[in-house]
């Protein structure tokens, strides 16, 4: 018997492969460098992680706080392997960090990235909404993202083609063109487009038959 949450999740990864998207699976651990290269700032909270006693590497040193660096990184691997178009998604979780010497929270999240022909903001928005209507959510709204954007992580879209999402007054997401700086950072040479969605605060909001 699966769990609603569960049951949600399945339900958001039938919806991903209907509409034509491969799931990918990326590791958990990370390199601090991420945070550099998605443009974060030195004093935003997704800084502080959860380091790893005995690293195979640098690059494997921490568990990641964010799951946008992963999206970026096999983009950019699909991109140098020359695959024209791209559309990927992932089910994975955060590590957030609580109090010393506690477990840490582990939200599941879905992210997105595309790039190709068929790549824009407005492809992404609908098969976002899309996602959100065979979840359960109705009637979200989209609100630019401005200095008070409740993520971090959206220093690295583009300020003026990028939106929060929200299902009433709750933020679960956001969704946009990846910043021109960031794309080249990840050595991307085509205009990117990502999306986050909390699955986990998604799933208490949803609308069942």
């Amino acid at each position: 018997q699966l769990t609603p949450q569960q049951q949600f999740l399945r339900k958001a990864e039938q919806t991903m492969v209907g509409l034509g998207y491969y799931g990918t699976l990326t590791y958990s651990f990370t390199s601090p460098k991420c945070f550099d290269r998605i443009g974060l700032p030195a004093d935003s909270k997704l800084r502080q992680t959860i380091t790893i006693t005995n690293p195979l590497g640098e690059d494997t040193s921490v568990m990641r706080t964010t799951t946008l660096p992963s999206m970026l990184e096999t983009l950019s691997l699909n991109y140098k392997n020359r695959n024209a178009a791209v559309a990927l998604y992932e089910i994975g979780k955060e590590y957030l960090p609580t109090a010393p010497d506690k477990l840490p929270e582990e939200p599941d999240r879905l992210t997105i990235g595309m790039y190709g022909d068929d790549a824009d903001f407005f492809t992404l928005k609908g098969m976002v909404e899309t996602i959100l209507e065979t979840a359960g959510l109705h009637d979200c709204t989209y609100k630019a993202c401005g200095t008070d954007a409740p993520f971090g992580e959206i220093c690295a879209l583009h300020p003026g083609r990028s939106a929060v999402i929200y299902a009433g007054e709750t933020p679960i997401g956001y969704l946009g063109e990846v910043h021109p700086t960031v794309q080249k950072n990840y050595d991307i040479g085509t205009r990117t487009y990502v999306a986050k969605l909390l699955i986990d605060e998604m799933q208490p909001l949803a609308q069942t038959e």
